[in-house]
């Protein structure tokens, strides 16, 4: 081998990479200077309403043109009902009537655990003070412990005067029961240390077995505590987290914004704060360490939260509308901006945690979901090759549109591409198979078929990743494109990591809406699985923003998925039981049943120009296969597909893939 050769080579490479760089960013500047000329233009300043206006019927005639017909139109009038009426069961109308009342009340739990509910008090309203404290006294289970650090000043003594009245009240009804002391602990603190300290004095007040933290300005839902206790006695569950939603004016029926969130998912937490409320966890976690840091003010609780779930050993989402988290003016639920410092220390506990993990040279940016929702880039190790296997028949199109994309756009240089022919009839696909013999990282092998076998498309793939040099495979359809450059990168950092299996990419159908974003166990008519998020815009933010960062999820598509070479032959490819459907999901569940993660990044973006090489699933023999299919998967995964998907919440419609509520569920 020529290294002077090769060193050149490389150089050039570098050097060209550098100049594409050098020019986007050039670019950005230059369109930047032009964006910030405009919006200090007085007129356009001045013209902000009309704009307002202007967009307002450009997204109502978008959504008309979306609905299709006089059907569609109505079909969007009737998921709004639809939506109104799922709403109803939640807020004060999901609350135990007399007789659920008394059941909890008289329930007998093997371990009835003291829960300790930590609130620091600053300056708080009183309506907010009486309706929190309230809250808790309305609690069916009753073996808890409500601790008050006050760090409120002078001007707000009513705080200090208004707890004690509640004490004096619990402590009558204690008496009445037979015991001596209010469950209510108030302590007045000298000065306010601000969120973290006034918390970690409402530790020192605890005696609780768990912990519950609890904001001064919100309220519990009456079998918050009786639901936990729940988990906590027949899971052993150490650190535990419901579903939330924000409410306004007061009325906890006035939601604006709910929070169904998907169980323990450490990338979602990593991204952002997802657990947040409401909070419950064994004592024994802290480990002696203190509660909330001071150094992560604005962000203690993602803070607390990524060190104690790193030691839980049982971690239960409850997956009920539990927390009621009050917007008003000032509070974080109404505005991130209200603590622009929060943003910092997200950041800054994110990266805590990582270091934590053993990761470094990572990068943590905001997305334009939030400010608090994370893209985190990590470093790759090394250069491992990458075996891209592409099945083909015919469509020669198709093929030299996506392998043109993966050379041209491609930033990451050390892959194979693997053409597996298998069928193909017209002599223009030999062609230009012919000229990819001058391309040194692509080969074209044969897979044929043997007399009387039909098209199994796991068993071309397989013969495909038998020729693989590399240490990562790249199953991709021959029907992609690709449109980030850096899109090997995006799904290798999360495929080398050692607790994960298959990662996945944003897959768009030409007309930039969304073809694959994470696929859910369950979803769909034929309740096998389904793709979320699907025909949403390129540009929408997602449930909850999760279009926006990688996160946790049951499977990807293997139209795009990565995983390692090693993991691959350990399960022996993707499973040939399965012929032409569900292939994919079948493989991404036996590796998450030996314990890995399946990932997916919207960071790593193509075009899928779906079922252009093999037709659609949805007619004729395809439709009658692709039903003996899902009757089999269904069969195969019944237990997984019973206990449901982990990263979708019960709350979801399965019809939908939109997040649209389930009516019936939470009853």
């Amino acid at each position: 081998m020529d290294y002077k050769e090769e060193y050149e080579k490389e150089h050039l490479r570098n050097a060209d990479l550098a100049g594409r760089v050098a020019e986007l960013e050039a670019e950005v500047d230059d369109l930047d200077f032009k964006l910030k000329r405009i919006k200090n233009n007085p007129l356009w300043k001045a013209s902000a309403p009309l704009r307002k206006m202007m967009h307002f019927c450009i997204r109502q005639m978008n959504r008309l043109k979306n609905c299709g017909s006089i059907r569609g139109i109505l079909s969007k009038i009737a998921y709004k009902k639809h939506e109104k009426k799922a709403m109803e069961q939640f807020g004060t109308k999901s609350f135990p009537d007399e007789a659920r009342r008394k059941l909890e009340e008289e329930t007998v739990f093997d371990d009835p655990v003291k829960v300790s509910i930590l609130v620091p008090l600053y300056n708080t309203p009183k309506d907010f003070l009486c309706e929190m404290i309230d809250s808790v006294l309305y609690q069916t289970y009753s073996n808890w412990e409500l601790c008050l650090a006050d760090g409120s000043d002078d001007a707000h003594s009513y705080v200090g005067d208004t707890v004690r009245e509640y004490i004096e009240k619990d402590a009558e009804t204690a008496r009445s029961k037979g015991i001596n002391n209010s469950r209510i602990i108030y302590k007045k603190l000298e000065k306010n240390e601000g969120i973290s300290g006034n918390t970690n004095q409402c530790l020192l007040l605890a005696t609780g077995e768990y912990i519950g933290l609890f904001d001064h300005d919100d309220i519990l839902h009456p079998s918050a505590l009786y639901e936990y206790l729940k988990v906590i006695n027949e899971k052993g569950a150490d650190y535990i987290y419901c579903d939330e939603t924000t409410f306004k004016s007061g009325n906890i029926d006035k939601m604006l914004t709910m929070h169904f969130k998907p169980d323990f998912a450490i990338d979602n937490l990593r991204a952002n704060n997802y657990i947040c409320h409401f909070s419950v966890f064994k004592r024994t976690l802290l480990d002696g360490d203190e509660l909330f840091r001071s150094a992560f003010d604005g962000s203690q609780d993602h803070d607390m939260i990524l060190r104690l779930t790193d030691r839980a050993k049982c971690i239960v989402h409850v997956p009920k509308l539990l927390y009621y988290w009050r917007c008003h003016e000032g509070s974080v639920a109404s505005n991130i901006d209200a603590k622009p410092y929060a943003i910092k220390a997200a950041k800054e506990a994110v990266a805590d945690h990582l270091i934590r993990h053993g990761y470094s040279h990572f990068k943590i940016t905001s997305t334009r979901a939030f400010e608090t929702i994370f893209k985190i880039r990590y470093e790759i190790i090394g250069t491992p090759l990458v075996s891209i296997i592409i099945p083909n028949k015919d469509h020669v199109d198709d093929l030299r549109r996506c392998i043109g994309s993966i050379i041209e756009k491609s930033t990451y240089d050390e892959y194979e591409i693997i053409v597996v022919e298998n069928g193909s009839e017209n002599k223009g696909t030999f062609e230009y198979y012919k000229t990819l013999e001058n391309n040194a990282k692509v080969t074209v092998v044969t897979h044929e078929c043997k007399e009387g076998e039909s098209f199994n498309y796991s068993k071309v793939n397989n013969f495909g990743a038998s020729f693989a040099k590399g240490e990562y495979i790249l199953l991709l359809n021959n029907d992609t494109e690709v449109i980030t450059v850096n899109w090997i990168e995006e799904l290798l950092m999360y495929a080398q990591r050692s607790d994960v299996a298959c990662v996945g990419a944003k897959l768009y159908y030409p007309n930039k809406t969304i073809q694959h974003a994470g696929v859910v166990l369950g979803l769909g008519a034929h309740r096998t699985a389904g793709h979320s998020h699907y025909m949403q815009h390129r540009d929408n933010l997602g449930y909850m923003g999760r279009l926006c960062y990688a996160q946790d999820v049951s499977a990807v598509t293997g139209a795009c998925l990565m995983v390692k070479k090693s993991l691959y032959d350990e399960v022996g490819g993707l499973g040939e039981d399965f012929a032409i459907s569900l292939n994919d999901v079948d493989f991404c569940i036996r590796l998450r049943q030996k314990g890995y993660l399946n990932v997916f990044t919207p960071f790593a973006e193509l075009f899928h120009y779906e079922s252009a090489s093999r037709g659609s699933d949805m007619s004729g023999q395809n439709a009658e296969r692709y039903n003996k299919e899902s009757g089999y998967f269904r069969e195969k995964w019944k237990d997984v597909l019973e206990a449901g998907d982990p990263y979708y919440n019960p709350n979801f419609s399965l019809d939908r893939s939109d997040f649209a509520l389930n009516i019936c569920y939470n009853k």
